[in-house]
């Protein structure tokens, strides 16, 4: 087999706000963290256990936007998009490394922000967003 696939689905919640940063040219990224959980209970003690993995998560223009008008720590959201990796020289000379979700579509499945707002806002603009610049939706002439 040839093809690869690099696609990552997740529900979880909010760890933090949405952090914005701006660039030149009018594109912005928007950062935060999603916290999923896994519950289990422990055979030998009957104990419940709870496993929390955190996820960096990264939109990118108007998705980054919506994400930060709409979005608060503690929502809960559904989100696709792809493992990616980088690294950089911190200012002490050291290598870092990081692993972030770039996200390509979510839907937001609790919003505490704005909720006012929210009620006028368009369905269409909170679910099954889709916002992967590089590889725009391919329209669908299926008659059913």
């Amino acid at each position: 087999m040839y093809g690869t696939l690099n696609k990552v689905m997740l529900i979880g919640h909010l760890g933090n706000d949405v952090k914005m940063h701006y660039f030149e040219g009018g594109n912005s990224i928007g950062r935060f963290s999603l916290a999923t959980n896994e519950v289990y209970i422990n055979k030998q003690t009957n104990e419940k256990i709870t496993s929390t993995e955190w996820h960096n998560l990264v939109v990118r223009n108007k998705a980054a936007e919506i994400c930060e008008k709409y979005l608060s720590k503690g929502d809960k959201i559904y989100i696709e998009g792809r493992i990616k990796s980088r690294q950089w020289q911190a200012e002490d000379g050291s290598v870092k490394y990081t692993t972030e979700i770039q996200v390509t579509e979510f839907t937001f499945l609790t919003v505490k922000k704005d909720t006012e707002a929210n009620k006028q806002m368009q369905a269409s603009e909170l679910k099954n967003t889709n916002f992967d610049a590089m590889n725009p939706p391919i329209e669908n002439d299926l008659p059913f």
